[in-house]
């Protein structure tokens, strides 16, 4: 797994629930917050907490932000201050930027201005943005419980071409694989002998830890 970096502007309970997911799961992250007190309340729960005005685009550049490799912005209600933002970090050469919306227009805008993914909280937790976030071949991530999810991972070439029996996945990693998806097409409950192809998709559950190694073990 290469190791990613993060900064999250924004620690607001969608922004905090991205970071302190992230930074569980073993991530180097930055909190950025224009409140000194929400920095406070975070700082054990990431890597570095820092208060900075985040429409200040010199204070961006004095924090390095450019050097990370993916920019949550998490700004709560103030559009404008999402949009700025937004914009400098573009301008700055961050590498992907992530940025919450509040409406279907504001993520219109901030596509505009070159945002490489938008998310609307109301549909996407913040624990699940931040798997998804931390694992490009895990394409959805359902919560089910504190320590316990369903996954949906892109096969890499390392278990192509191989079946279930032989990869002998429930016993090495504690996860069991509820379906395989092949284009159009759902294999519920795949048998034993069901080999993997180029571009499936495998639907996991398990504990989280196993998920993680599972994950790890695949790509």
């Amino acid at each position: 797994m290469s190791e990613k970096t993060f900064a999250v502007i924004g620690m607001g309970r969608f922004g905090s629930s991205v970071a302190k997911t992230l930074y569980e799961m073993g991530y180097e992250v930055m909190a950025i917050d224009s409140s000194e007190e929400r920095i406070q309340e975070y700082i054990s729960y990431v890597t570095y907490a820092v208060q900075a005005d985040s429409t200040d685009e010199q204070a961006l550049k004095e924090l390095g932000i450019r050097n990370f490799d993916i920019v949550v912005v998490a700004i709560g209600d103030d559009i404008q201050a999402s949009i700025l933002t937004t914009l400098i970090l573009k301008e700055l050469g961050v590498r992907y930027i992530t940025v919450k919306a509040q409406n279907e227009r504001h993520g219109k805008v901030l596509y505009k201005l070159g945002a490489d993914k938008v998310v609307f909280p109301e549909r996407d937790m913040g624990s699940r943005v931040a798997n998804n976030l931390a694992s490009p071949n895990v394409l959805d991530f359902i919560e089910l419980a504190e320590d316990y999810s369903v996954v949906e991972v892109l096969v890499g070439e390392k278990i192509v071409g191989k079946s279930l029996v032989e990869l002998n996945i429930r016993a090495r990693f504690g996860v069991n694989v509820m379906a395989i998806k092949s284009g159009p097409h759902i294999n519920i409950a795949p048998q034993a002998n069901d080999k993997i192809q180029q571009e499936d998709i495998l639907v996991v559950i398990g504990e989280n830890q196993d998920l993680k190694r599972f994950e790890q073990h695949i790509m």
